[in-house]
């Protein structure tokens, strides 16, 4: 059995914008340290195709690394993105997942929706939900507002 969880945050931005901040690796080197007082050490590589990967290596500091590499499996700009994704933490557990991300016009903005499954535990997905994509939307949001000048939507 896995576990799955799914997320939704309205987006200040076209499908487009918010599919390449989304993507493109300079604008999430941006977004991804975008709400923190200290950033720490980001790189990411993208290569976007089916078949090509991008690969994340972040952290506070050289010990405390955390890298992901995702497959892209489906690539549909700027509607619908899925991938396969494996993470390790700096304690090296590894959890590999599937995530399927899909960009929909809606109220003059982007609802942005996030489902990724294969979990392994309750926990691990609570924290996802709470912690990892919660940040994530966060740190989109905050990066489309600036670029754009809008202001952040209450959801």
């Amino acid at each position: 059995m896995t576990l799955d969880m799914r997320m939704t945050r309205q987006l200040p931005a076209s499908p487009e914008e918010v599919f390449d901040a989304y993507t493109d690796a300079e604008k999430q080197k941006i977004w991804f340290t975008i709400l923190d007082e200290q950033p720490g050490i980001v790189e990411i590589q993208v290569d976007l195709r089916v078949g090509g990967q991008q690969t994340a290596v972040w952290g506070p500091s050289p010990d405390m690394l955390f890298r992901e590499t995702q497959t892209f499996l489906v690539i549909d700009r700027p509607h619908r993105l899925v991938t396969n994704s494996t993470g390790t933490g700096p304690d090296g557990m590894t959890m590999t997942t599937r995530i399927e991300v899909t960009f929909e016009e809606n109220d003059g903005g982007t609802l942005m929706t996030v489902v990724q499954s294969g979990f392994p535990v309750p926990e691990i997905r609570d924290f996802f939900v709470g912690e990892v994509w919660a940040g994530a939307f966060a740190r989109i949001e905050a990066f489309l507002v600036r670029r754009g000048g809008t202001e952040p939507a209450d959801v």
